[in-house]
């Protein structure tokens, strides 16, 4: 018999889904069939598998050795999951706010948030390896819960990337980002001299196939409201170049982009909806590989506001932006 102890990333997680993880090479009937037969039994008493979780919870299993191995990771495959992030290079993080449950950073340009491909090293396996390396996370842990990137950042879009490190902070930051109680704001440089202050809303249809998305005033088949709102924060007339301020509502893929584009001020450096020219004049001129698009503020309910630093390709146009 062995016994297990619920640890704080399992608390909340129904018993049967838990247990699903733990024997992850047993069937789902074996495992209902444990429960009603009591080989596997939670605080000492008959469990159908609904409970939810708390930590400090006895698990008890009435499992030989070997039948336990049969439906565990051996030792040496948890430690092999992890030997994949014991060997990826973390580069130095700009980190905003780190918790034991929390871990915001200032993503650079040139980055995944989450992996598009089986091979990509994107932000997510950074921060999972730098808790790796830092034995903020075990073999134990990992067996059951993975920590993860709760929003996604385009490729190109520097600023603020939420983190979980535990189940905890997964879970308040996916709830505040689904309720909308967390309040995101970006900085956009774009063309023209913006004048359209307010908050736009609209319908976004996006091209799977192209991976491109349209904006609309009228509802379409297939087509989700978007809502996003602008404000003016300065003007270099030298240059016909805007600062603006933006409040993400809605948060769908490339919205602020594609809107800003829809409504006549591209975002400079974004060769994907703005405009080729203009963008190969500030590519050869400054130096501007991407667009210059911010995730600048976070405001989380009831935990904190947070901010992250600009890049200096936005400051050498408005150096005095905060």
């Amino acid at each position: 018999m062995k016994k297990i102890e619920i640890q704080k990333n399992d608390a909340g997680s129904r018993f049967d889904k838990y247990l699903k993880k733990l024997f992850v090479k047993a069937s789902g009937g074996f495992i209902y069939k444990m429960l009603r037969k009591k080989n596997i039994t939670l605080n000492g008493a008959k469990s159908d598998g609904r409970e939810i979780l708390k930590a400090g919870d006895c698990v008890e299993v009435f499992f030989s050795d070997e039948t336990f191995a049969k439906f565990t990771q051996s030792g040496q495959e948890k430690k092999s999951k992890l030997d994949f992030y014991r060997h990826i290079q973390v580069p130095k993080l700009d980190i905003i706010y780190e918790d034991n449950d929390l871990l915001l950073i200032n993503k650079p340009a040139n980055l995944l948030s989450q992996k598009a491909n089986a091979t990509d090293i994107s932000a997510n396996e950074i921060l999972i390896a730098y808790m790796v390396q830092n034995r903020m996370l075990d073999e134990e842990t990992f067996a059951t819960f993975h920590p993860s990137v709760c929003n996604r950042l385009d490729q190109n879009t520097t600023g603020i990337l939420t983190f979980g490190k535990s189940k905890y902070g997964v879970q308040l930051l996916s709830k505040a980002l689904k309720e909308r109680s967390a309040h995101k704001y970006y900085y956009a440089i774009v063309k023209g001299k913006f004048a359209q202050n307010g908050i736009f809303e609209g319908y976004l249809y996006k091209d799977e196939l192209r991976n491109v998305v349209t904006i609309s005033k009228d509802p379409r088949e297939q087509a989700d409201p978007i809502k996003t709102g602008f404000q003016l924060k300065a003007y270099d007339p030298s240059q016909d170049l805007s600062l603006i301020e933006i409040e993400l509502f809605t948060g769908k893929t490339h919205q602020i982009r594609a809107h800003l584009a829809q409504i006549g001020h591209p975002i400079i450096g974004d060769y994907k909806y703005g405009e080729r020219s203009v963008n190969d004049v500030y590519k050869r001129k400054y130096g501007v590989q991407s667009q210059l698009l911010h995730a600048y503020k976070l405001e989380l309910a009831d935990v904190g506001t947070y901010l992250a630093p600009l890049p200096e390709t936005f400051l050498q146009f408005f150096p005095d932006i905060k």
